[in-house]
């Protein structure tokens, strides 16, 4: 039997889908991962090669992310008019499996580890099911390595993407995380990761840890930099701002080899962090932290959510002379998007203030909902100036060029983005979007 896992493209015209690095999905490779040995595997990622309809695979199996949801419809639809069986999990199929059962024929709700190989031997009995859905969590002793032989010849960046935990404490209102992994901590072995490392790094000295919340527990991320300590590597997760205020902590993930971290920075207003859930941060103590995070060598991908109750039209110019001021080496500045399953979705709605369900436009590049403070063209025209401004030339001197190990992560990543906003500028410009 053969099956076919595709990750859809992003659209052309929009952020993501003109970056120019492309990172592997580290979700379909834990489901070959547990996938039967008489199956035979192979992968399409449509961000980097076309979709081969002519596959002669039994199974095609479909993840999507919200933004992604319309082109999964349209690659299930082609698949199914060639007699394809396809199958569709991820976070849009998991809040929305009755919409996403109208164009598949199984959905798989939540974490796929443990119902995976019975949906396929359902398949191949002539029992499918049309909804699988996980009783329990998957012990996190008996997660697998990820196959990552099926990113093989793919133009990746790097496929040294691995996760050691699973879920976060926290439950801020916009995050889908939650809905999706629940708030439950769970943790790899140490030893486990340990050994994954040590594969990897044949491959590559870099590595992303894909976890929400690399730090959230102390004993368990110490005891991981101190193994990871003399690897050599160079590597990426993401943690909180207050990771900041623990000297000997962020110390030890320094000497581990850490350069950057995702940190959620959100918002400069307290109120509006107060607001979304976001208790970990002090918006007064933002510049110390940020300080904290370089003298450890440690950069910073930060994101700020735009469009909260309590933004104005100045938020935007604050945020920029902030982001310099604190030598924010990359950031990523989202519109508040109301996903499907998340608290802020539901307060959105009963407020009547969600005014689209296009899909394609949740990319958090989109205004989907009437903002407070400002206006919905306001907002959107804020987001496009903060973007254009914090990756111009002047801003990225400001911010990057300085002696810092970071800065040959950080350097590509920011031209890496002014490329990718100027290609989308122009293709909206032309018209040149699907």
């Amino acid at each position: 039997m053969k099956l076919l896992l595709v990750s859809p493209g992003w659209e052309r015209g929009r952020l993501w889908g003109e970056l120019g690095f492309k990172f592997p999905s580290l979700s379909l490779a834990a489901l070959a991962a547990v996938t039967p040995p008489a199956w035979e595997v192979a992968l399409c990622d449509e961000n980097i090669e076309p979709l081969p309809l002519d596959t002669d695979a039994d199974v095609v199996a479909l993840t999507a992310m919200t933004p992604q949801a319309p082109r999964a419809y349209r690659i299930a639809a082609e698949f199914k008019a060639r007699g394809k069986t396809v199958v569709m999990g991820g976070f849009h199929a998991s809040n929305l499996p009755d919409e996403a059962l109208r164009h598949v024929d199984a959905v798989v709700v939540g974490e796929g580890d443990l119902v995976w190989p019975q949906m396929l031997d359902d398949h191949c009995c002539g029992r499918l099911q049309r909804l699988y859905r996980s009783p329990s969590l998957i012990d996190m002793t008996a997660i697998p390595v990820a196959r990552r032989e099926i990113f093989a010849g793919k133009r990746y960046l790097l496929t040294n993407t691995l996760q050691t935990t699973r879920g976060c404490p926290f439950d801020c209102e916009f995050c889908s995380v939650t809905a999706f992994y629940g708030r439950k901590y769970r943790k790899r072995p140490v030893g486990s990761v340990l050994a994954e490392l040590e594969t990897l790094r044949k491959a590559n000295s870099f590595a992303f840890f894909v976890d929400d919340n690399l730090v959230a527990d102390r004993k368990y991320a110490m005891e991981l930099f101190a193994g990871m300590k003399g690897m050599n590597f160079k590597w990426l997760s993401h943690a909180p701002i207050d990771f900041a205020r623990d000297g000997e902590f962020i110390a030890a993930a320094g000497e581990a080899g850490c350069v950057g971290m995702f940190v959620g920075f959100e918002s400069l207003n307290q109120q509006a962090l107060s607001a979304m859930g976001k208790v970990t941060n002090t918006a007064r103590s933002y510049l110390d932290d940020a300080k904290v995070f370089r003298d450890n060598g440690i950069g910073i991908l930060g994101s700020f959510v735009l469009g909260y109750d309590g933004d104005t039209p100045d938020v935007f110019e604050r945020l920029l002379r902030f982001c310099e001021e604190a030598r924010i080496e990359a950031a990523i500045f989202p519109i508040l998007t109301p996903y499907p399953g998340t608290d802020v979705r539901r307060r959105l709605e009963a407020e009547g203030r969600i005014t689209s369900d296009a899909w394609e436009d949740y990319d958090m590049e989109h205004v989907n909902f009437r903002p407070v403070g400002m206006s919905a063209d306001e907002l959107q025209q804020g987001y496009d100036w903060l973007n254009r401004a914090f990756y111009s030339l002047p801003s990225m001197y400001r911010r990057i060029f300085k002696l810092h190990r970071s800065v040959q992560v950080f350097a590509p990543m920011n031209f890496g983005f002014r490329s990718a906003l100027k290609r989308t500028k122009k293709r909206t410009a032309i018209g040149d979007v699907p």
